[in-house]
C-alpha cells in the first residue's frame, strides 16, 4: 500500500509534473513518524471533471468547497488537502511551521486537465496550521503567496493564511424563516453602519473582540430600534487605515477581532435580537501586496492585464478581470459563502460606479472604448447581473444594495427589464443635495429649496436606500453636527430636523455610528465613538430622537409599505419658500394611516400654521422634533386637531398648528 522511496523523492522535484486520472484516484499514503519524513505530498483531489469544465466556463459558484485548505481523512491518515489556481506556475509548493518554511518539501501536482490547478494531499496537517504557496515562476522566481480561498489567516501585520473550518451549530432558525418578511422592500429598514475596530474600545484602547460587541453592540441596536446592522468590510485586510476596503482574504473574517466562529456568534445574537446583518463587500478592486493576489502566479491572473482596466489610479490597486471566467467564479463564489456559511442578510457592494465606467476617475487618452464605443465596461455590467441573478435564486430572502453615485440606469430594477437586478441602491444625490441644503444659514435656505424637493423627481426610478455613511464625516467635512450651522441650540435642532427628513422621506435609512447621538470630532478608525458626549442632554437629546423615529418608522406603515412607490408620497405644499416650510404626505395601502409631515427650516416658530389635509376627522401628533425630552424648545401640539371644511393647498379640510422652530411636526388621523 505504501509508496517507494524513490516515488515521494519524484514528487518532491520542483517541476511541473502532471499527475494522471490514476494516479489522482490513488490515496494510499505512508504515516510519517517524524518530521523529516512529512515530505510526502500524496495525490487527491477535490474535483470532478465537472467542476473542472464549470470552473472553465465561470459557472463554478461553490468554489470554496474545492480551492484552499480542507481537513481531510485519506486512508485512514488525518491531514490537509490544499488546492490552488496558478495556471501559469511551473511549480507549487506549500510552506509553512510544519516544514520550517522549506520550498523543496511538498510540491503539489498539477492536473493534466488544463485547469492549471495545483493540488495533494498532506497528512497530518490540521487546523490552526499556518502555511502559505510557494510558486515558482515561469522566469524562476519564488513568490510566498497567501491561500486566495483561506479562511483565516495571522493577524496583520502577518500574512500567513492558516487551516481552519467554518462548521458551527446555528441556532438563528427562527430568525431564518422570517427573514423574507424582515428584508422585504415593504417592510422598514433601518441601518446602523459599524466599524469593527471603533465602534467602541476597552482600557488602553484595545479593541472588542468579535464576542465582545456580540453583547454590547447588539444590545445598543436592539435598544435604539435598528433594524439592521451593515458592517464595514471584515474579510481580512493588511493595511488597516484602508477601513478593510483593501481586501486580501475574500474568504475570512479578519482575525484581528477573533475566529471565523467568533464572527458567526455575533451574526447569530444579531439575529436572535432581530437584527438583520449587512456586510459590505468589495469586489471593485485590491491591493498589490507582495504576498497578495497580484500577479499571484508571476502573470496577471486575477488583475486585468490592459492596466487601463486593470489598475485603479484613486486607490492605487487593481482592478479583477472580470472578463476572465475563472474570475467570475471566484467572485460570485466569495458572494454565496458570505450568504451561506455566515448567514448574511445582503451585501452592500461597494465602488459600483468604478466598475461601470471605463474612464472613472481616468482621463482621455487613458481608457479604452467597449466594442460599442461607449464607456461602459460590460464585462463588469455582465458580472453584476450573473450575480445578482445567481445569489436572488439561491437566498430570494436577502438584499444585494450597490453603492453607485451616477445616473446609471436600471441599477436596482429587473434583469429581465435591462436592469442590473440588485435590490437598492444608494441614493447618493439626495444625500449630497440634503446635506448641501441643511449648511446652509437658515436665512438663506429659501433661495435653495428646489435643493430639498429635486430628489423626488428622481426618487422612484431606483429602489433607493438614504446615506449617511463614514464617508461624509472624514476628511475634514466634519461630522454630521458640525456642519450645521447656528449656536448650540440651532445645530442640535438642525440635526434633528435632519434626520426626521430623513425618515420620512421614501426610502430606506442608514446612519453611520456616531451620528445618532451627535459625535462632536469625524470619525477617526484609531479611537472609539465619543461615547462620554451621551452624559450631556443635547447629545442624548439627538439619541433619544433617533430612538423614537426608529420606532416610528417600524410603526407606521405608511412609511414603508409603499417607502419605493410614487402611489406612497404626496406633495401638500412646497410653495412657502418665504417661511421655509415643506408639507407632504407618506402614504400606506390603508388611507387611513396616512402621515402629514411639516417641515420648519427656519428657528422662527410659526403658530396658528393652517396645512391641508387629506380627510376629515380628528389629527394627532405622532412626534415633533422639538419636544423637550428631546432638548428642544417644547413648542408642540399637545391638544387634538379636528379638522376644518376649509379648502387650502388642494385639500378640502384643513388643521391649523404650531410649527416650531427648526422642526418636524408628524401627524396622523385618529
Amino acid at each position: 500500500m505504501a509508496k517507494t522511496s524513490k516515488k515521494t523523492s519524484e514528487i518532491a522535484e520542483p517541476t511541473k509534473k502532471k499527475a494522471t486520472k490514476k494516479e489522482v484516484e490513488t490515496v494510499a499514503q505512508e504515516t510519517p513518524t517524524s518530521p523529516v519524513q512529512l515530505k510526502n505530498v500524496e495525490v487527491f483531489s477535490r474535483f470532478s471533471d465537472f467542476d473542472i469544465d464549470l470552473f472553465k466556463a465561470g459557472k463554478h459558484y461553490r468554489l470554496f468547497e474545492k480551492f484552499g485548505s480542507h481537513i481531510t481523512e485519506c486512508q485512514g491518515v488525518r491531514g490537509t488537502y490544499f488546492s490552488v489556481w496558478a495556471p501559469s506556475a511551473k511549480s507549487v509548493s506549500v510552506i509553512g511551521n510544519f516544514n520550517y518554511w522549506d520550498k523543496d518539501s511538498h510540491h503539489l501536482f498539477v492536473r493534466w486537465d488544463s485547469s492549471g490547478i495545483w493540488e495533494g494531499f498532506i497528512p497530518h496537517i490540521g487546523k490552526g496550521e499556518t502555511y502559505k504557496f510557494c510558486i515558482q515562476t515561469q522566469d524562476g522566481r519564488f513568490l510566498e503567496k497567501m491561500d486566495p480561498y483561506a479562511q483565516s489567516f495571522e493577524v496583520p501585520p502577518r500574512t500567513a493564511s492558516i487551516v481552519w473550518d467554518n462548521w458551527y451549530e446555528w441556532t438563528d432558525a427562527d430568525w431564518m424563516a422570517k427573514r423574507h418578511k424582515n428584508n422585504s422592500l415593504a417592510s422598514p429598514m433601518s441601518v446602523y453602519e459599524v466599524h469593527v475596530g471603533s465602534w467602541r474600545r476597552k482600557e488602553h484602547d484595545e479593541k472588542l473582540t468579535f464576542v465582545e460587541l456580540a453583547d454590547q453592540l447588539v444590545q445598543y441596536v436592539k435598544y435604539m430600534g435598528f433594524t439592521h446592522i451593515e458592517f464595514m468590510p471584515i474579510m481580512e485586510h493588511p493595511y488597516e487605515p484602508s477601513w478593510g476596503y483593501q481586501v486580501l482574504g475574500y474568504f475570512a473574517p479578519s482575525s484581528r477581532f477573533g475566529t471565523p466562529q467568533d464572527f458567526m456568534y455575533l451574526v447569530e445574537e444579531c439575529h436572535k435580537n432581530d437584527i438583520g446583518v449587512i456586510l459590505d463587500w468589495v469586489p471593485s478592486h485590491f491591493p498589490g501586496d507582495a504576498h497578495g493576489l497580484y500577479e499571484f502566479d508571476g502573470t496577471h491572473l486575477y488583475e486585468h492585464p490592459d492596466m487601463r482596466k486593470g489598475y485603479h489610479p484613486d486607490w492605487k490597486s487593481y482592478i479583477f478581470n472580470y472578463g476572465r471566467n475563472e474570475i467570475r467564479s471566484f467572485l460570485i463564489s466569495n458572494a454565496i459563502y458570505w450568504l451561506e456559511r455566515y448567514h448574511a442578510d445582503g451585501l452592500r457592494v461597494d465602488a459600483v460606479a468604478s466598475m461601470l465606467y471605463l474612464d472613472y476617475s481616468r482621463n482621455d487618452g487613458e481608457w479604452e472604448p467597449n466594442i460599442f464605443g461607449g464607456n461602459h465596461n460590460l464585462d463588469s455590467i455582465s458580472l453584476f447581473k450573473e450575480l445578482n441573478e445567481t445569489v436572488y435564486a439561491q437566498f430570494p430572502d436577502i438584499q444585494m444594495i450597490a453603492e453607485e453615485s451616477t445616473s446609471f440606469t436600471g441599477v436596482s430594477r429587473p434583469i429581465y427589464t435591462g436592469g442590473l437586478g440588485f435590490g437598492q441602491k444608494w441614493m447618493m444625490g439626495w444625500m449630497n443635495d440634503t446635506l448641501k441644503y441643511f449648511e446652509k444659514d437658515p436665512m438663506y435656505r429659501r433661495h435653495h429649496q428646489e435643493q430639498l424637493t429635486f430628489s423626488t423627481v428622481y426618487a422612484f426610478t431606483e429602489n433607493f436606500m438614504l446615506p449617511f455613511s463614514h464617508d461624509e464625516v472624514v476628511y475634514g467635512k466634519h461630522s454630521l453636527i458640525g456642519k450645521m450651522p447656528g449656536d448650540e441650540w440651532q445645530r442640535f435642532a438642525n440635526l434633528r430636523l435632519l434626520f426626521a427628513y430623513m425618515f420620512t422621506h421614501p426610502g430606506t435609512n442608514l446612519i453611520f455610528m456616531g451620528g445618532e447621538f451627535g459625535q462632536t470630532s469625524e470619525w477617526n478608525f484609531e479611537k472609539g465613538l465619543e461615547w462620554w458626549l451621551t452624559d450631556f442632554a443635547p447629545h442624548k437629546g439627538v439619541q433619544d430622537f433617533v430612538k423614537a423615529l426608529n420606532n416610528l418608522y417600524k410603526t407606521q406603515a405608511a412609511l414603508y409599505d409603499k417607502q419605493f412607490s410614487h402611489e406612497g408620497f404626496e406633495w401638500i405644499d412646497t410653495t412657502d419658500r418665504e417661511n421655509s416650510i415643506v408639507v407632504y404626505a407618506r402614504k400606506g395601502n390603508d388611507h387611513k394611516d396616512q402621515l402629514i409631515v411639516v417641515l420648519n427650516m427656519t428657528p422662527v416658530p410659526r403658530p396658528d400654521y393652517r396645512i391641508g389635509v387629506p380627510m376629515h376627522g380628528v389629527w394627532a401628533e405622532v412626534l415633533n422634533s422639538d419636544d423637550q425630552a428631546f432638548w428642544g424648545s417644547g413648542k408642540v401640539n399637545q391638544s387634538a386637531l379636528i379638522a376644518d371644511e376649509i379648502a387650502w393647498q388642494g385639500k378640502a379640510y384643513s388643521i391649523a398648528i404650531t410649527v416650531p422652530p427648526l422642526g418636524a411636526v408628524i401627524l396622523k388621523v385618529q
